[in-house]
C-alpha cells in the first residue's frame, strides 16, 4: 500500500473513491461539509431522505461522477461524537476499508483522520488508518494454484488529505510507524499461516538470515551440536522425535547506547506440535502449525523495530523444533536436564513448550537483559479462561506488567494479568 499526503480541498482530489465521515445524528465532518457544498447539497439530501444516519461503521457508497472529481463517494458512520474512542475508531476504519475493497477501487482519498477520537491526536488517528488499510487486504493465498482475479485490482494507494500544512511532518511520521508495524504483523501472519512441511525450523532460520540481509540485524543460528555443547538437554529432548533439526535463532537489534542493557523477546517456535507420545486428538491437529506463533511474533517485532529504527537494544530468541512421536521421542516419566542444570520429569510430552523455552530463557541471561518477555502458545487453558479478547500476562515485575498492559490498551492487542501465587 502506498500513501500520499496532500493539503487543500478534498472535493478537488482526483481519485477512484473519496471517503468522508458522518457522526450519529447526521452531523457532518469538515470534509463532509466541503463535499456537500461542492456537490450541491448531495449529503444533506441523503440525510433528509434517511439514507445517512451516522451509525458507527455503517457505510453508504454514492455515485457522484458529475458532482466531484471522484466518481464514487463512500460515506462512513462515526457513531456518537462524544463516545468515539480508539477501539471504535479502528472498527469504523476497518468497515471503511472492507467497503472500499468491494468497490474495486485501486486508490482512494480517506479523510477519516479528522474525526475527534478520545486520547488520540492526528498522528495517532493516522497510524490507526494506515494499519487498518494495510491489513484489510491481507490474504494468505500465495500457495494456491489458481490466483484470484480480483487481486489484480486490489486497493494499492491511499491519499490522506490534510487541512493544515503544518501537520504534514507529524502525519508522515505516523504513516511510517503504521507501515512498519503493519509489515511486522504481516510477516508474523505469513510465518504462522505456512504449513509445517514448509515452515520448518530450518525455514525459520533462513527467514532470520533474510531479515539480516535487509535490515540492521545481527543473526546467529545455533545447531543441535552447538546446543548440545551448551547442555540444552531440555530443548533437545523435544526434537528427538523429529527428522527436522532443531534451531535456536538469535536476532540482535542494536539501536540503543552501546552498553545499554537490551530487552529480550523469547518466542516459542514449535513449527508443528503433534503432542509427541502423548499424541493430540486428530481433530484440528492441522492447527498445530500455529504453535510457533510466539516465535512469529518475535520475528514481526524485530522487523518493526528495525524499520522504525528505535533507539533500543532488542534481542529476539526463537527456540524452534517439532514435537512428533518416534522411537527416540520423549516418553511420559522421562527425566531430562536443562541448561540451568535442573532436572525435569516429563509427565506429558505435549507439555513441550516449557521444555524448549526454559533453555532459551537460560540462554537469554548471557545478554544481561533489562527485561525478558516470553511469548508462547503455551496452553489452551488460557484461551478457555480469557477467550479471544486478551492474552494472558504473568509477570514478577509490577513496572513491566503495567507497561505491557498499557501497550496492549494502546495497540488494541490486549493482555489480562493472571496471578503468580507462590
Amino acid at each position: 500500500m502506498k500513501y500520499t499526503i496532500t493539503t487543500g480541498d478534498c472535493a478537488d482530489i482526483s481519485t477512484d473513491c473519496l471517503v468522508v465521515g458522518v457522526y450519529a445524528g447526521s452531523k457532518l465532518t469538515p470534509s463532509a461539509v466541503a463535499v456537500d457544498q461542492a456537490a450541491g447539497g448531495l449529503l444533506k439530501r441523503l440525510v433528509k431522505r434517511g439514507d445517512i444516519e451516522g451509525a458507527s461503521g455503517h457505510t453508504l457508497l454514492v455515485p457522484c461522477e458529475d458532482a466531484l472529481r471522484a466518481p464514487r463517494l463512500l460515506v462512513v458512520g462515526l457513531g456518537d461524537a462524544n463516545q468515539l474512542d480508539a477501539d471504535e475508531f479502528l472498527a469504523v476504519v476497518r468497515s471503511a476499508a472492507a467497503a472500499l475493497q468491494r468497490t474495486g477501487a485501486t486508490n482512494a482519498a480517506v479523510t477519516l483522520a479528522e474525526a475527534e477520537v478520545k486520547q488520540r491526536d492526528l498522528g495517532g488517528r493516522t497510524r490507526i488508518i494506515v494499519e487498518a488499510f494495510a491489513l484489510s487486504g491481507y490474504r494468505f493465498d500465495q500457495l494456491k494454484s489458481k490466483k484470484s482475479k480480483s487481486r489484480n485490482r486490489a486497493l494499492s494507494k491511499i491519499i490522506l488529505p490534510l487541512q493544515r500544512k503544518h501537520s504534514v511532518a507529524a502525519v508522515r511520521r505516523s504513516v511510517r510507524e503504521g507501515e512498519a508495524i503493519s509489515s511486522g504483523v504481516q510477516l508474523a501472519r505469513d510465518l504462522a499461516n505456512l504449513p509445517g512441511n514448509i515452515c520448518t525450523p530450518s525455514y525459520l532460520a533462513e527467514q532470520a538470515r533474510k531479515l539480516q540481509r535487509s535490515h540492521q540485524l545481527k543473526v546467529s543460528i545455533l545447531s543441535e551440536p552447538q546446543m548440545r555443547s551448551l547442555k540444552m538437554g531440555s530443548l533437545l529432548s523435544v526434537t528427538r522425535g523429529s527428522r527436522e533439526p532443531a534451531k535456536l535463532i538469535i536476532m540482535e537489534y542494536r539501536g540503543g547506547a552501546k552498553h545499554s542493557p537490551p530487552v529480550a523477546l523469547v518466542g516459542k517456535g514449535l513449527t508443528f506440535d503433534a503432542g509427541g507420545i502423548s499424541l493430540k486428538p486428530a481433530g484440528k491437529m492441522d492447527e498445530m502449525k500455529y504453535d510457533m506463533c510466539g516465535g512469529a511474533s518475535v520475528f514481526g517485532a524485530l522487523l518493526a523495530t528495525a524499520e522504525l529504527k528505535l533507539p533500543l537494544n532488542v534481542i529476539g530468541i526463537v527456540p524452534s523444533c517439532e514435537n512428533l512421536p518416534d522411537g527416540a521421542a520423549n516418553k511420559p516419566g522421562d527425566i531430562v536436564k536443562s541448561m540451568s542444570g535442573q532436572t525435569i520429569e516429563i509427565l506429558n510430552t505435549d507439555a513441550e513448550g516449557r521444555l524448549i523455552l526454559c533453555d532459551a530463557l537460560t540462554y537469554a541471561k548471557r545478554f544481561k537483559p533489562d527485561a525478558v518477555i516470553d511469548i508462547a502458545t503455551l496452553t489452551g487453558a488460557c484461551v478457555i479462561a480469557l477467550g479471544d479478547p486478551a492474552s494472558g500476562l504473568f509477570s514478577n515485575n509490577e513496572q513491566l506488567a503495567k507497561a505491557l498492559l498499557e501497550a496492549g490498551e494502546s495497540s488494541g492487542d490486549r493482555a489480562w494479568r493472571l496471578p503468580l501465587w507462590k
